[in-house]
Parts: structure tokens; sequence; C-alpha cells
């Protein structure tokens, strides 16, 4: 269980997570979003609320991994841009969001999160499994880590 988990923790307590890769210190999950595939979250095990919780070792090993799950993502899914969010708003507990973007997603270029901008994606989304999304995060996160 992670240090300091209420037990009301969506993030600390999950149900049904697609786990793409884990470690001591945090995981990388798919976020299921028809509209949005290749949607990714690093989750930190610890239930703590921001970056600077972390020990500078910790914050750097973080932001590797989430360095890694960004360049997984743009080889699995070719995007036109990719958004990194950091929010903890509604659920205070370290999370990273990598959103794979496309000039002609529903959203685009407002965040995910407004407004749609259209009612449909005007090309069809990318597919990519989640073993081969898998296999391109462990690949990018070894690299990363092996400098």
């Amino acid at each position: 269980m992670p240090i300091n988990a209420p037990k009301d923790c969506p993030l600390c307590f999950p149900e049904q997570e697609i786990v793409l890769w884990h470690d001591a210190s945090c995981r990388v999950i798919r976020v299921s979003d028809a509209d949005y595939p290749g949607y990714c979250r690093l989750i930190w095990k610890d239930h703590v609320s921001e970056m600077s919780d972390l020990t500078p070792a910790e914050q750097r090993h973080c932001f590797n991994i989430l360095m890694a799950v960004e360049v997984a993502v743009r080889e699995c899914f070719r995007p036109d841009k990719i958004n990194l969010a950091s929010f903890g708003n509604v659920v205070p507990h370290l999370h990273w969001h990598v959103i794979p973007r496309y000039l002609d997603d529903l959203h685009y270029p407002q965040p995910i999160w407004a407004q749609a901008q259209r009612k449909s994606r005007g090309s069809p989304a990318p597919e990519v499994d989640d073993a081969r999304l898998a296999l391109a995060v462990r690949n990018a996160i070894a690299e990363q880590i092996a400098g």
C-alpha cells in the first residue's frame, strides 16, 4: 500500500488499470479513451501531491519516466503534438497525463477537458494494441535511463 494513502484515493487503490510498465516508485497506465488513443498516465506510487514532495533523485526518476513515455507515445501514435499535464486538483495524488494530440481531434487546439471543437475526428485514430505500446514504453524507459 502507498505511503499516506487515504482510503478514497482512486490512484492508490486502482481498479481495472491497463498497466504498461511499473517499478517500485511509479507505474505507467494506458487510459481507456476512444477519442484519445495512446493517452497514458504516469502515477507515482506514494500518495504525495506535488513534484516538490519528492527527493531530487525521485524527481529525476519521475521526469525520466515521463520523457520516455512521451517518446513511446510519439513513436507509436505519431501525433501532431503531445500534451503533458499534472494537475491533481480533483485527485491530489502525483500523476502526469501524456496525451497525444492531432490537429483534427475533438478538442484541438483546446485542452481535452475543454468544450469540443468538432463532433468527430477527421481521420481514423491510429490503432496500437496494449502489448505494442507496453514494449515501446519499456524500450524508451531503458534507453532514457541508460542515458
